[in-house]
């Protein structure tokens, strides 16, 4: 099983999918680590990606996702996967659920005006805002909720169990 995270840049991603995956001891993947170096400068620069951009990035991303299958690992992905398509192309061959982390542009701009060390800016949420199509197919969850409320609220959804620590 493949549960994907997703939301606009700044909505706590990374955050929740890996203290989910942490919870559950299944494989976390960051869809950011599999940017290619052209697409983080452009991010850098507060200029938003393209669909032609995206392609070669959700690839690779549902290249590593069936290869976890391969292998009869379960995967928690956090990936801004914004587009009806670009889930539809994450999702192919795979049982793919989706948390999608909602939250206002207020909101999420001022999470990212806190955070640090991250190339995907402010400067892009006004564009990530106007391409997201909000699933219909998912657990939305709030952003502003503690991860770990949204943790909670995702393992009881999905009707999955924490493994035991120790």
């Amino acid at each position: 099983m493949v549960i994907l995270v997703m939301g606009v840049t700044g909505a706590g991603k990374t955050t929740v999918g890996t203290l989910l995956a942490q919870q559950l001891d299944w494989q976390f993947l960051d869809a950011d680590d599999f940017h290619p170096p052209e697409n983080i400068e452009k991010m850098k620069h507060g200029i938003p990606l393209t669909d032609a951009d995206r392609e070669p990035w959700l690839a690779a991303i549902h290249r590593a996702l069936l290869d976890y299958a391969a292998k009869n690992q379960n995967v928690v992905l956090a990936c801004s996967a914004l587009k009806q398509k670009y889930r539809e192309k994450l999702a192919a061959g795979l049982d793919l659920r989706i948390c999608y982390l909602k939250g206002s542009f207020e909101e999420i701009s001022s999470h990212i005006e806190h955070r640090t060390g991250h190339f995907a800016g402010e400067a892009i949420l006004a564009a990530q805002f106007a391409d997201l199509e909000e699933p219909d197919d998912a657990l939305v969850l709030n952003t502003s909720a503690a991860p770990e409320e949204n943790i909670s609220e995702a393992l009881t959804k999905l009707h999955l169990m924490p493994q035991q620590k120790g």
